[in-house]
């Protein structure tokens, strides 16, 4: 990225902490890194890749542990009819 590029991003960084936009001015910032790094903004990203912000409610000890999910178009086989031969509890001599 160019020095223009840059300066750009750094004012627009500017403008968005005066306002109080703390967080599109952290993600300025950390464009801004990259680029002077000598990547771009978008091959970089913003360096948060796969994490997300915690869910109220969902918080204290194990909630952090994934979930399996099942693949696309997997349906939950059906229950076992319990009328059907066999189900008696009576031992057969």
């Amino acid at each position: 990225m160019d020095d223009a590029a840059i300066a750009a991003l750094e004012r627009a960084m500017a403008d968005a902490a005066a306002s109080g936009d703390y967080e599109r001015a952290a993600i300025l910032r950390d464009q801004i890194h990259a680029a002077r790094n000598g990547g771009t903004p978008v091959e970089t990203g913003s360096g948060l890749a796969g994490l997300t912000r915690q869910q109220p409610g969902a918080m204290g000890l194990g909630t952090s542990q994934q979930r399996a999910e099942p693949p696309p178009g997997w349906v939950r086989p059906k229950k076992p009819d319990p009328m059907t031969r066999g189900t008696s509890r009576r031992k057969r001599a």
